[in-house]
């Protein structure tokens, strides 16, 4: 792979993600890049930028609904701003998908970042939504952990991408 964000990408792919969703995010540059410009190399790949996070999810819900493997791309503070679609449809009706959830505010970052940064994984574990932290010397590994704890529980599990991908 040329990139981590390459690398991200072929992975869920050979996971079985096909569709892509989500709200950029300056963390999440590379996913993005990769999804809006390489599309073509990758088979059955289909991507549909969102305008907030809670759109996103509808649209990713639809899909695993209809028996697609479906990922959501957003910040923390969308995952803020989306919780009563996660907690209030996809954990109760066990929806899987896959977040990918940049942390913004772990390390230096804008101030508004602070806050959700320094309580994004008490914010996932107060919710009951499992979490994996992307290692990116271990991008499949990462993948795979995520992806054992979303057929283990049939809930939402967010892949945390701490730096920029």
């Amino acid at each position: 792979m040329h990139n981590t964000s390459e690398h991200i990408l072929y992975s869920l792919v050979n996971n079985g993600y096909t569709y892509f969703t989500g709200v950029p995010c300056s963390l999440l540059k590379g996913i993005f890049s990769e999804l809006e410009n390489n599309s073509l190399k990758y088979n059955n790949l289909h991507f549909y930028p969102s305008i907030r996070e809670d759109s996103a999810l509808g649209l990713a819900s639809g899909f695993t609904l209809s028996g697609n493997k479906s990922v959501v791309l957003m910040q923390n503070s969308g995952l803020g701003y989306s919780l009563n679609v996660l907690t209030s449809f996809n954990l109760i009706y066990d929806i899987p998908l896959l977040l990918i959830v940049s942390w913004r505010g772990y390390s230096k970052d804008a101030v508004e970042h602070d806050v959700m940064g320094e309580k994004t994984l008490d914010l996932l574990d107060s919710v009951d939504i499992p979490y994996q932290v992307l290692d990116t010397n271990d991008v499949e590994g990462s993948i795979n952990l995520a992806e054992n704890k979303i057929n283990s529980s049939n809930k939402p599990v967010a892949l945390i991408v701490k730096d920029k991908v």
